[in-house]
């Protein structure tokens, strides 16, 4: 059988009939009667599977036991048309090889439907579902989309570290890095751990973003961009939040606020085009079983101008609409940071299309964001998109020594590890700004799944750390 070339799935569904093929994938469904055989085989190319034709008088009934839901086969026969609809191909098989059996009473993949819950806690399985190779497909289009974005921009990809000193976010929940054993942590003389013993000989955790990282490569670079994982140890188990996730962070020198949000703009239209021009299979699977306005959502982003509005004006609508009856989980008043429940009104509400919103308080935003002339704001942006809220957050970035360092005092922040960042601020400091996006968020919205959780392979939350 191997004498000829395995042919796959996606390519077989798009072939003219009458050629000899070889098909290799796992059994999706068998059905018949004792004259023939239908099995739905898959091979993860696409949600599509192709239907083998088995009739009995070239197979024994032992081989047909063996080829059960979960199984392997290589198949090999002609390519035919097909007389049942759904398909215009299928393969009338003359072989058939089991290459690995699956015992249908403990394989934990039903034909039946399952929740998204359960198949969490088989996820080393769930992957062969229907579901997650559709969401899965898309993950991979999608990553390569991001990385073509950037390579036809002239942006350099930058691989920043994910062993840091530094807490970028200032938010202080990070995972610790360490070799010293736990039940002997060494001490100092007055009592506190002795990181000098320890492996990089200082305090190092896993960092929650490359962006102090990635200014570094902007003010030599020019245009660069940082595209891995990052962590956060927050200890929280809604369906918006992961502890390993992978973020988009380009950081982009002689670029102002309004660069920052035209690129963002650009950014995430161009991936859900994409997704929409080479996705169509998978994303009308995922529109027809979970989300009925997905393809009509995504394309609802495309071709408007996102809305810019400041913080402080969307302040006043969220005032305004809690006046006229308008209830929120969360309080709203000048200085709070926005919730869920807030962004997704602005923008399914009061807006109806993606909102860009700019100049932020100064107190809720990280220490690097540009002051603006008043001293209460900032120059950040948040893009908020239907159904997720933020999906981006970025600013320009401040590129005064004096006024950075003035913030970093304000905020009683330590100096001694970050010198190597105030140090773009002394020699050579320019206009730079940038952002990141989540690329999990993303997902939740080319997807139209409603859990984190269920677009990365191997979600990583708070007591949960399997496969």
């Amino acid at each position: 059988m191997e004498t000829l070339k395995r042919t796959k799935i996606k390519d077989l569904l798009l072939a003219a009939p009458g050629t000899e093929v070889l098909a290799k994938g796992w059994v999706r469904t068998k059905r018949g009667n004792k004259q023939v055989k239908f099995i739905a085989l898959n091979d993860g190319s696409t949600i599509n599977n192709i239907q083998v034709v088995a009739s009995a008088e070239n197979f024994d009934e032992e081989l047909f036991k063996r080829i059960t839901t979960g199984a392997s086969l290589a198949v090999r026969g002609e390519l035919v048309a097909s007389v049942g609809s759904g398909q215009a191909v299928e393969i009338q098989a003359s072989e058939i090889e089991v290459l690995g059996e699956c015992d249908p009473m403990r394989f934990p993949l039903q034909k039946k439907d399952t929740t998204l819950e359960y198949l969490r806690s088989v996820a080393h399985m769930r992957l062969r579902t229907n579901t997650f190779g559709a969401v899965l497909r898309i993950r991979n289009a999608m990553a390569f989309a991001i990385h073509k974005f950037f390579n036809e921009k002239g942006f350099v990809y930058l691989h920043t570290p994910l062993i840091t000193e530094s807490d970028a976010e200032g938010a202080g929940d990070m995972f610790q890095v360490t070799t010293m054993n736990l039940k002997q942590v060494p001490l100092d003389k007055k009592g506190n751990v002795d990181f000098s013993k320890d492996f990089f000989g200082k305090k190092t955790s896993l960092t929650v973003s490359g962006q102090l990282e990635g200014e570094l490569g902007a003010t030599a670079l020019g245009e660069i961009y940082t595209f891995g994982p990052t962590f956060r140890a927050e200890n929280s188990n809604t369906p918006r939040h992961l502890a390993e996730f992978w973020m988009i962070e380009p950081e982009m020198a002689f670029y102002d606020i309004n660069d920052n949000m035209a690129l963002a703009e650009e950014f995430v239209k161009y991936l859900v085009q994409y997704a929409l021009d080479n996705c169509m299979d998978d994303l009308r699977f995922l529109n027809d079983k979970y989300d009925g306005e997905l393809i009509e959502r995504m394309q609802s982003v495309l071709g408007i101008a996102f809305e810019k509005v400041t913080y402080t004006r969307a302040v006043e609508i969220l005032e305004e609409a809690i006046a006229n009856g308008v209830q929120f989980e969360y309080p709203v008043h000048w200085g709070t940071d926005f919730q869920s429940e807030h962004e997704r009104y602005l923008v399914e509400k009061y807006f109806r299309k993606p909102v860009i919103l700019i100049d932020f308080p100064k107190d809720i935003k990280a220490f690097y964001m540009k002051q603006n002339e008043d001293g209460r704001t900032v120059r950040g942006m948040d893009v908020l998109f239907p159904k997720i809220g933020e999906i981006i957050g970025g600013s320009e970035r401040e590129a005064s020594l004096e006024k950075l360092e003035k913030r970093i005092e304000e905020l009683g922040m330590s100096r001694k590890n970050l010198e190597w960042y105030i140090d773009t601020r002394r020699y050579g400091t320019v206009p730079h700004s940038g952002f990141g996006l989540g690329f999990e968020r993303l997902l939740l919205f080319v997807t139209g799944m409603a859990n984190i959780r269920d677009v990365i392979p191997f979600p990583r939350t708070p007591k949960n750390a399997e496969f």
